[in-house]
């Protein structure tokens, strides 16, 4: 038996050395996913903001760590919370925890290989123009002034090689470019493996996966969790217990990774990448591929493929065939005896070019093998781009789902504990544990009548498509819990839904729309924090508001988000107008947010291909595809949104819809019960009046 303590005095021992205070939900988190860790259940936990969830789920995982000598991973959606839990979290509850457990826990970061700086490609010395399209105007001709703003930022990140430790872009005080980075970092596939590398003992990323290797936690993001779940090779350490945060972004980060395209520059920039590696007759047939494909979009617009379309199995063909036969006469990255490094690098990069569109092409030719879309593995469409003033057509693929990978490579290899604020779509976890594979969870093991509700059914039509997924057999057990929140949403809150307004139509805001903004923001005397469904409506918002009234407004575009959503936590009087990233990122505690405006309810774009075909499988196999995705997505974000409003036990405020459907149309009750359970009203004067109180002004 361990001499370890159990979870609940760890905590205790934990909370009392940050000086905090026991928190309920904090107690009945940690001892959930305690539990989970013992049993080898996996668990989706909710935990309102203010739980205080990182210390309730890092002081089992530590504990699981070192009483078993077994790596636990963490993974996170965004770049904000991994640095909070490396630079904030872990290591004071290490320390805290350090007696208690015998010994200091250890801990590391794990990111992708792209993400470190590349010391081959720094030595290099040339800047690859031929890797980036970015460098090549609409004409196809090189562009001088790209390549010397290139040129300027890659010199500075040479110097930067001999100051740095970690080689980590997140690490860098001054940000660069993208395309930048892309001269100095490769991807895991262009590497040429340590052993193979002149600096492969110094390298970077070698250095942060050994010691994520002796860590007992490893903090990582879903983009590498995918790709380890995808990969043969294991990226990760050797782990039994896997914590996703922000989970309600797992299966969308999943599809992103998963997701391939290609267009007609994209064929010619690995044309460019193969250079003089192949005889000129092969690269010219591969820049004739290029040409094909563009022109073949060009007569296509833009939507999903139901099929392959007239041309495309001869050109798609056509190019799988050279891209292979370039691979086959440029042969292996290393080759026997060769010291030039360089080589073997332009090499590898060449195969890699070469391999990820091969595999596209393949990808796309077998898409429609199935005669029943519903079960086809991906979905195919055109795509248009504005690329520097420009449309541009790009051929996308995505996985239909996630859920089979998810349960056969993530699932059945790791006890996975699933938390956020926002896991319930529709007052059930059933939704999202869809996505991710699981099947639907029943509230009670000894109730097996329970009628199927519409969420369960739903939920098992988007697992696969109305069959479990094509799996291991294995039961799999989940539990879900929701811990609650620490604050008082009917005393604290007033969800206002303006009833008398029309639903939002095409063409923008309308006049009545922006009368209500413009005498809600007056009454707030500012503190207004407006998430609108696109970056148009936000900045046609802005523009109309402002010329209404005398408070400052910013608006997301206009600088950089950081340093926007600073200045508006800064001045009490100052509202911030703005789209996606604030319905998830804001976090403004105290009297600079009352009000948080919305404009209408965030449905999916309804001609999403990706989300189209979802939905449609869904409804092939019985299911409502309204109601599981659009309606599913349209309630998450909805969640996050208002959950802007309170971020600590002491704010008060509004949250104002402006969408009169969420009050009036049959899925607003759906809606409804996946929010906080703030005081309801449609009472627009009885709102302006406890906004005005807020900040001691008159109700106008």
């Amino acid at each position: 038996m361990s001499s370890i303590p159990e979870v609940p005095d760890l905590l205790a021992e934990a909370v009392s050395a940050l000086g905090g205070a026991r928190r309920d939900g904090q107690l009945k988190m940690a001892s959930a996913v305690a539990h989970s860790i013992d049993t080898g259940e996996h668990l989706a936990v909710q935990a309102g903001t203010g739980t205080g969830k990182s210390l309730a789920y890092l002081v089992p995982s530590l504990r699981h760590a070192v009483d078993t000598g077994k790596t636990v991973i963490v993974s996170t959606a965004t770049i904000a919370l991994q640095r909070q839990l490396v630079d904030r979290d872990l290591p004071r509850t290490s320390e805290a925890l350090t007696k208690a457990l015998g010994r200091a826990p250890e801990f590391a970061i794990l990111k992708g290989r792209g993400n470190y700086l590349c010391l081959n490609k720094i030595h290099a010395g040339t800047i690859d123009e031929s890797a980036d399209d970015d460098l090549f105007s609409a004409g196809g001709q090189p562009d001088p002034f790209a390549a010397s703003r290139l040129g300027r930022e890659v010199t500075r990140l040479r110097e930067w090689t001999s100051d740095t430790e970690t080689g980590d872009r997140d690490d860098l005080v001054t940000s660069v470019s993208d395309r930048a980075w892309r001269q100095v970092s490769v991807t895991a596939r262009e590497c040429l493996g340590a052993t193979n590398c002149s600096y492969g003992a110094e390298c970077f990323a070698e250095k942060a996966k050994a010691k994520a290797g002796q860590s007992d936690l490893v903090v990582t993001n879903h983009a590498l969790l995918a790709i380890d779940a995808m990969s043969p090779a294991a990226i990760l350490p050797e782990h039994d217990v896997v914590v996703v945060d922000e989970a309600h972004e797992l299966a969308d980060r999943i599809t992103s990774v998963a997701t391939a395209e290609m267009s007609g520059g994209s064929i010619a920039g690995v044309a460019r990448r193969c250079g003089r590696l192949i005889d000129d007759e092969l690269s010219d047939d591969i820049a004739g591929s290029s040409e094909q494909i563009e022109i073949l979009l060009d007569e296509l617009a833009p939507g999903r493929w139901t099929g392959l379309p007239d041309g495309a199995p001869l050109a798609l063909s056509s190019l799988r065939d050279r891209l292979w036969k370039a691979h086959t006469a440029i042969g292996p990255a290393r080759r026997s005896g060769e010291l030039d490094a360089d080589a073997s690098a332009a090499r590898s990069a060449a195969l890699t070019a070469l391999e990820e569109m091969h595999d596209t092409a393949v990808r796309i030719l077998g898409a429609f093998d199935d005669p029943d879309p519903a079960r086809r593995p991906d979905v195919v469409w055109v795509a248009e781009e504005l690329v520097r003033g420009d449309r541009k057509k790009v051929l996308r693929v995505a996985p239909l789902s996630v859920g089979g990978l998810l349960r056969a490579s993530l699932f059945a290899n790791a006890t996975v504990i699933l938390t956020s604020a926002t896991l319930t779509v529709g007052g059930s976890f059933d939704g999202l544990a869809a996505e991710w594979g699981l099947p639907p969870h029943r509230p009670s093991s000894d109730d097996e009548s329970e009628p199927e509700t519409q969420a369960t059914k739903s939920a098992q039509s988007i697992t696969a498509i109305g069959k479990p997924p094509p799996s291991d057999k294995k039961k799999i057990i989940w539990n879900g819990v929701d811990v609650g929140s620490p604050f008082d949403h009917q005393k604290a809150a007033i969800l206002y839904v303006a009833r008398h307004l029309p639903p939002p139509g095409r063409d923008g805001l309308s006049p009545r729309i922006v009368d209500e903004m413009v005498e809600l923001i007056t009454a707030a005397g500012g503190r207004t924090l407006g998430l609108f469904s696109s970056m148009r409506a936000a900045k046609a918002a802005a523009e109309a508001v402002r010329g209404r009234i005398e408070l400052p407004v910013l608006c997301q575009g206009e600088g950089a988000t950081g340093a926007l959503v600073k200045e508006f936590a800064a001045d009490e009087s100052t509202c911030l107008f703005g789209t996606l990233s604030l319905w998830q990122g804001v976090d403004v505690p105290g009297p600079s947010l009352n009000l948080v405006l919305i404009d209408r309810i965030p449905f999916p774009r309804p001609d999403d291909p990706l989300l189209l075909a979802r939905q449609q499988a869904v409804e092939a196999r019985g299911g409502n595809g309204f109601m599981a995705i659009a309606a599913g997505h349209a309630a998450l974000l909805l969640s996050q949104g208002t959950g802007r409003l309170l971020r600590s036990t002491s704010d008060r405020g509004v949250v104002a819809v402006l969408d009169s459907r969420l009050a009036t149309a049959r899925y607003g009750n759906y809606l409804l019960a996946s929010l906080p359970p703030f005081w309801r009203t449609s009472d627009g004067q009885l709102v302006r009046g406890a906004l005005s109180r807020l900040h001691g002004g008159t109700t106008p």
